[in-house]
């Protein structure tokens, strides 16, 4: 078990030690089995990577990193450096929303202080052979969170209102709130349209591609 970071400066070299380095050589160098295919294992490069850095919040509603209050997130680039899917945030609450500020939520928590690892994921490229780029410690500006806060309170709002079944990938500018399920009998309680309980898939706070794509070329573009 590799132990936590006990600084930023330690995370930052960490994370600047593997840059450059292959998923396979990592996951060799750490005894990690590689799958050949991510579909049914989607998860296997994050926890590759948590591992090998340290995180140690696992599964719960709070930053990788709970000393530091710093999130990790993998984004998957293209050969020119943009996102290939959006970025999961956190899982939804679909019940007991009302009242809750967006400085309470998990998104805010798990955005505040983001560790972003880029890596080349064309899906022509086997898992093994995917490159991890350098990663960068980030955290949104205040154009960046009024965005982030607008999304979360109007998305939260449906929901509270009991309208989770009419909330699609298309609404919110850089938040989007969709299914997130393993399968379609995974199903949660939310609130229906007339305050009712109401069974439904699980939703996920995702982050849309030109946000993560905006983050990018704040970083990396001169």
């Amino acid at each position: 078990m590799i132990s936590p970071p006990t600084n930023l400066a330690q995370l930052r070299q960490r994370v600047d030690a593997i840059a450059g380095m292959t998923l396979g050589d990592l996951a060799e160098q750490y005894g990690f089995k590689t799958p050949e295919h991510l579909q049914r294992e989607k998860g296997w490069v994050g926890q590759l990577l948590e591992y090998v850095l340290g995180a140690s919040a696992g599964s719960l509603p709070e930053p990788d990193f709970p000393a530091l209050g710093v999130e990790l997130k993998t984004l998957p680039i293209s050969y020119q450096g943009t996102p290939l899917e959006t970025t999961f945030v956190s899982v939804a609450p679909l019940t007991q929303v009302t009242g809750l500020s967006f400085e309470q939520s998990t998104v805010y928590k798990k955005l505040f202080h983001v560790l972003w690892l880029p890596i080349l994921a064309e899906r022509e490229i086997p898992v093994v052979e995917r490159v991890i780029g350098s990663g960068f410690l980030w955290q949104p500006d205040a154009q960046q969170f009024a965005q982030l806060k607008r999304d979360w309170e109007e998305l939260t709002e449906m929901v509270a209102l009991g309208q989770i079944e009419q909330v699609n990938g298309h609404f919110g500018e850089v938040l989007q709130l969709r299914p997130k399920a393993a399968n379609s009998k995974a199903l949660t309680a939310a609130i229906g349209k007339n305050g009712e309980r109401i069974q439904t898939l699980p939703r996920g706070f995702y982050l849309k591609t030109q946000f993560t794509r905006q983050i990018l070329a704040q970083q990396f573009q001169p």
